[in-house]
């Protein structure tokens, strides 16, 4: 049951092969849902990237693939983010990844890189192979990240600074 509800529309947008991610996606959702926010979830075959423009925070979820490149079903929502620019918009990146690997998480590193520059970027997360129990607490962290800024926001309306 959720604290307070959330005027915020996020939308987690994810790839994944072996299911690692997906899973991750599915453990943030549900803090999200948890914490009131209104929260899609969708595979990248599945997303609109006009639908971008509609969601107040955009959550990306991305697997690594060969030597920390992005995936290939992935490059259209990066390019689209990066000409989009929307300084406004919040973003969070999320990934899972083997540490064996020169770059772990390396496509996460590629998001986050970008998105720090074009977006409000609230938060990055890693995570090695498949997520376990003690990842649901940083899911929740994540969400709680997100939380904080609607309030310091909102906070900000209230005395009237931008």
């Amino acid at each position: 049951m959720a604290l307070t509800n959330s005027s915020l529309r996020l939308a987690i947008v994810y790839s994944s092969v072996t299911g690692n991610t997906e899973q991750l996606a599915e453990m943030i959702q549900k803090a999200a849902l948890d914490q009131g926010f209104r929260t899609e979830l969708y595979r990248i075959e599945e997303f609109s990237l006009a639908a971008i423009l509609d969601y107040d925070v955009v959550l990306i979820g991305t697997y690594t693939w060969g030597s920390g490149e992005i995936p290939e079903e992935m490059h259209s929502l990066y390019q689209a983010v990066e000409k989009l620019g929307r300084k406004e918009q919040w973003t969070a990146v999320f990934g899972t990844g083997d540490s064996f690997f020169a770059e772990f998480c390396g496509a996460v590193d590629r998001f986050r890189d970008m998105l720090y520059v074009k977006t409000q970027l609230v938060a990055t997360l890693k995570v090695e192979l498949t997520p376990q129990q003690n990842d649901v607490l940083r899911c929740e962290k994540l969400i709680e990240l997100i939380r904080e800024k609607e309030m310091q926001m909102f906070s900000s309306k209230k005395h009237g600074y931008r």
